[in-house]
């Protein structure tokens, strides 16, 4: 080994999200989006996770929170944000 630098580049955690990149997902049958604010892993136990800014609040066991804590799973990068198909047709008009 070289250097501690080659090592910690070789065995770090990748983020597969990068800062502030636009997402969304669901919270129960609830749909939210919102930003990735953190990609990391704290703990080896519970895996990567994310700390997502969200754009509107979110109603969780009676409080209001502005922030969610989850994995990877079930989140999805926000690509093109006009997929309503009610939404193509009022441009049309």
């Amino acid at each position: 080994m070289a250097s501690l630098a080659e090592y910690f580049e070789q065995h770090r955690y990748k983020p597969k999200y990068e800062f502030m990149a636009r997402v969304t997902g669901m919270y129960g049958k609830i749909r939210w989006i919102g930003s990735v604010g953190n990609d990391t892993v704290i703990s080896e136990v519970r895996g990567p996770e994310l700390h997502i800014h969200l754009d509107l609040p979110l109603k969780v066991d009676n409080r209001y929170t502005n922030m969610l804590i989850c994995t990877h799973k079930g989140v999805t990068r926000l690509t093109n944000f006009d997929d309503n198909p009610s939404t193509k047709e009022k441009k049309k008009r």
